[in-house]
């Protein structure tokens, strides 16, 4: 057992947890009893109760037991944006234990088919702005029945802030056939049957972000879903007057489980959200005296980048900080010097249904996954001999715990791929490439799959971006490999400038570069771009740069 955190283990804080056994309905259903009047969702101006929460649930998976056939353990796709409307299909889902697949809602049709494909879904619960991309399922026969959400209809109170076009947007009538209106099928008036929940049930089934093929089914229980939210509850407890600003994807299991699912069990406030909008985030912070906001480096950042945000109240604020990528040290600093708190890193994967690492409260270390929470076995290896490393040793970062998912839908070699048995423990291989220090944080390298090789030297992109975000002129900068006649690969940047950065040059940048870094860590090609492209969790998409630079590559030079 990996033990040498428990010298930075936060005071206080048990160092096992004994899981509840409740259901995620049933969390629900809990703190409506307790806080029936209580907002569980602000949503741009407009409360929607614990009570009318649960109501609407209730409702919903009415319809969908009784009109779409929907039952324990079937698989049905949540395809939207942040609305009230995912919070109640995905909990109608609970409420018949069947199995929400959540769907980033940047996907398009051919997408779309693959997981209703794999998954053997007939029934999908989609906003209305991107039905078009599901209806061809629709009259392919591969689904049978949609549920079409208009997320206007929960602002109900007139608001002063902006709404998103998708919000504001009226409610388009439904005529395809096996499609239905959100407002009908609530008004149909349906009921289900008694939930019946074990914590061995079926639960949830995110989609990897397909680092390699086509993206894979991570299948997941009640009980390993509630390891990580209870594990959020107890690593720094709070109390049900906490009020979380919702901004991170639902869909997404770092948004799922902390901006979500911890609310939900703890009886807290969810400011919500659909679109990222850094001035509307600031002013909804004031508003409402959020005190907790999980986020990601690029919505960090753009936040930083409103000269106005420093006019806002954001004193309510306890706690910050998220994960998906490493927060770099500039940004951190900046949000520290506005808010006065450390930006708490953490590291877990759809695997893992979120976090399997978390920086304690009271001593975190900058750009760190954090140490291994309750019951959490982690340990590093040598990825092609499978010895275990020591201290600052970098190597494949493996787990065992309680989170862990139980296996890739349908896809029993690849399962079996990903796990090993070591001290009587089933570890699950990240194909992350980290070291953890003498104290047991652990610190992310890249992944197994990123690492350029420019002349024989190992050189890490992360590490690279990590130190290029300093430079007082860079917004955003991805680093990828291009091909070298001479090294082999070697190192690209491309790079966001920031609005009043007029004057850089690739050669400039790279002057700033060689003073901070081995030569062979320098970018030798720059370029620029208006953005870069990113997921629907807003992490910037590395392999879509990659993949363009290597398609460049490949194709004949032009004749003249």
């Amino acid at each position: 057992m990996f033990d040498r955190h428990f010298a930075v283990w936060p005071q206080g804080v048990p160092r096992h947890l004994t899981l509840p056994e409740t259901s995620l309905y049933e969390n629900l259903a809990i703190s409506a009893r307790r806080f029936p009047h209580k907002a569980a969702i602000l949503y741009y101006g407009t409360p929607l109760t614990y009570a009318a929460l649960q109501r609407d649930v209730g409702r919903l998976a009415g319809y969908l037991e009784k009109a779409c056939g929907v039952k324990k353990a079937d698989r049905v796709l949540l395809y939207m944006q942040n609305s009230p409307q995912f919070v109640i299909a995905y909990y109608a889902i609970q409420r018949l234990t069947a199995v929400v697949v959540p769907v980033n809602p940047m996907s398009r049709t051919e997408e779309l088919r693959h997981i209703a494909s794999d998954t053997g879904a007939s029934t999908i619960v989609c906003g209305q702005e991107i039905f078009e991309f599901a209806k061809p399922l629709l009259d392919s026969g591969l689904l049978q029945h949609a549920i079409i959400a208009a997320y206007g209809d929960y602002v109900r109170e007139q608001t002063d802030l902006a709404l998103p076009d998708v919000v504001a947007a009226p409610r388009i009538a439904v005529s395809a056939a096996g499609a239905v209106a959100w407002m009908d099928a609530l008004a149909a008036g349906l009921e289900a049957g008694p939930h019946r929940a074990t914590p061995d049930d079926w639960c949830v089934l995110p989609y990897s972000s397909g680092t390699t093929g086509a993206p894979k089914g991570c299948l997941h229980s009640i009980r390993s879903v509630t390891a990580t939210l209870f594990a959020y509850v107890a690593w720094k407890p709070g109390s049900p007057e906490a009020v979380h600003l919702v901004t991170l994807p639902l869909f997404h299991v770092t948004g799922m489980q902390n901006s979500m699912n911890t609310p939900i069990f703890a009886g807290a406030t969810m400011v919500m959200m659909t679109r990222w909008d850094r001035r509307t985030a600031a002013e909804l912070i004031r508003r409402h005296r959020v005190t907790q906001w999980r986020s990601i480096t690029t919505m960090a950042i753009d936040f930083l980048s409103d000269p106005e945000v420093a006019s806002f109240d954001l004193s309510s604020l306890t706690g910050i900080g998220g994960g998906g990528a490493a927060m770099p040290g500039p940004v951190a600093a900046k949000l520290k010097e506005l808010t006065g708190l450390d930006y708490i890193e953490g590291y877990g994967l759809s695997e893992t249904i979120a976090a399997t690492h978390i920086n304690p409260h009271e001593r975190p270390k900058p750009q760190c996954l954090g140490i291994p929470i309750f019951d959490v076995d982690s340990r590093v290896i040598n990825p092609d001999t499978m010895e275990e490393l020591g201290p600052n040793e970098t190597g494949e970062i493996v787990v065992s715990g309680p989170q862990i998912f139980l296996g890739y839908w349908n896809r029993p070699e690849e399962t079996a791929a990903v796990f090993f048995e070591r001290d009587g423990k089933r570890f699950f291989r990240t194909g992350d490439l980290g070291y953890y220090d003498e104290e047991g944080y652990f610190f992310l390298v890249d992944r197994l799959k990123r690492m350029i090789n420019a002349s024989g030297f190992k050189v890490w992109p992360t590490e690279i971006e990590g130190m290029m975000y300093a430079h007082p002129g860079i917004r955003e900068v991805c680093i990828i490999a291009a091909p070298d006649a001479h090294r082999g690969e070697t190192v690209k940047a491309v790079i966001v400038p920031k609005d009043d950065a007029t004057d850089l040059t690739p050669e400039s940048i790279q002057a700033w570069c060689r003073e901070r870094m081995a030569a062979y860590k320098v970018p030798r090609i720059i370029t620029f771009a208006d953005s870069l492209p990113k997921s629907g969790s807003g992490k910037i998409l590395w392999r879509v740069l990659q993949d363009e630079e290597r398609r460049k590559a490949a194709m004949p030079s032009a004749v003249a």
